[in-house]
């Protein structure tokens, strides 16, 4: 097992279910409909990329190659680009401030979800070839 990835992954769980009740019992409230969404979503993607991470962890027992290392990376960087941004999306129009800059965040922080998939995959053929 891959310890980094599953303490990452228990760790970012954690913060995920703390938000997403922050999330349903306060911020519902203060969010339009549509901010709320958005939140929702980036509790949504939070935690399946915490499973992700779980799993990368897991996998890496059975496949023990580099490239599951750097999946539990892009996972990460992953959560922190693209959940990070919509939560502090969310942040800032409750305080009333622009987003500047930080939209450009969410989808490079997809395109680190996507690498992570990627990379577990790489892992997977991988063993199968070997």
């Amino acid at each position: 097992m891959y310890r980094p990835a599953l303490i990452a992954g228990v760790l970012f769980a954690l913060v995920a279910v703390i938000l997403g009740a922050f999330g349903a019992h306060v911020l519902r409230r203060l969010l339009t409909a549509d901010q709320f969404y958005v939140f929702s979503t980036a509790v949504r993607y939070h935690i399946y990329h915490c499973f992700a991470l779980l799993t990368t962890g897991i996998l890496y027992r059975f496949f023990p190659y580099k490239v599951l290392k750097l999946a539990t990376v892009f996972f990460i960087v992953g959560i922190s680009l693209f959940c990070g941004s919509l939560y502090l999306m969310n942040l800032l129009s409750l305080i009333h401030m622009s987003m500047g800059l930080v939209g450009i965040l969410t989808p490079i922080g997809g395109l680190f979800f996507i690498s992570g998939w990627f990379c577990m995959l790489l892992a997977v053929i991988k063993n199968e070839v070997a």
